[in-house]
């Protein structure tokens, strides 16, 4: 069960509203990378993990990412309010407009809709830790990247943040990692266990 507290894990005041930036901010809610993704990856990744402290981190960053997609939005809603149709046609943001107005919608920058393609889930541990690892070093990637295109400090700030909490959860995950190699039995994970390296060698003869 979760508890909503009525404010933003970090304040969004945007003075001045820019569709243009929008336009590329919005695959931080929608995109490959973007905040929807990692909560619902790290919320389903949770139920297949065997052990009960890498659930709990799971459980911990996927709940801040659904904060942080409330951000995101926060941050798209303040940039769209109150255009006028000359600004959104002048900002490029016509081709969303028409299909959404200026209500938030997930979408990349790219402008494909947000897809549970985007999702990774195998249910290894292993597998999906290194899934998570990428996953946030990719999002500071983009946050980097939106940083390199944003010069209104209103915006730039929250943005930061976000940024600054990518490299915090990649942390949390690297400390997963080690806990769960920790608890692994080493005669079944295959990175300990010389027999697997044997059986491989056995089929490629055939």
């Amino acid at each position: 069960m979760w508890i909503y507290e009525r404010k933003l894990q970090y304040p969004v005041k945007i003075k001045n509203p820019n569709a243009a930036l929008a336009k590329v901010i919005i695959s931080q809610l929608g995109g490959p990378d973007g905040e929807l993704g990692a909560a619902t990856r790290y919320l389903s990744q949770r139920f297949s993990m065997p052990y009960r402290e890498v659930s709990g981190i799971l459980t911990d960053v996927g709940t801040e990412e659904l904060a942080h997609v409330e951000m995101i939005s926060a941050i798209l809603y303040q940039l769209t309010r109150n255009l006028s149709i000359d600004e959104i046609k002048a900002s490029g943001f016509d081709t969303y407009f028409v299909d959404h107005t200026t209500g938030i919608y997930p979408i990349a920058a790219s402008g494909v809709p947000f897809t549970t393609s985007y999702i990774g889930v195998k249910g290894d541990v292993f597998a999906d830790l290194h899934e998570d690892l990428a996953a946030e070093q990719k999002a500071r990637v983009t946050y980097d990247n939106l940083l390199r295109l944003i010069d209104d400090p209103d915006v730039c700030d929250p943005i930061k943040f976000l940024r600054e909490r990518e490299i915090v959860h990649y942390q949390r995950f690297g400390e997963a990692m080690r806990i769960a190699q920790d608890m692994s039995d080493s005669q079944n994970f295959y990175g300990w266990n010389p027999s697997f390296d044997k059986e491989a060698r056995n089929m490629g003869k055939h």
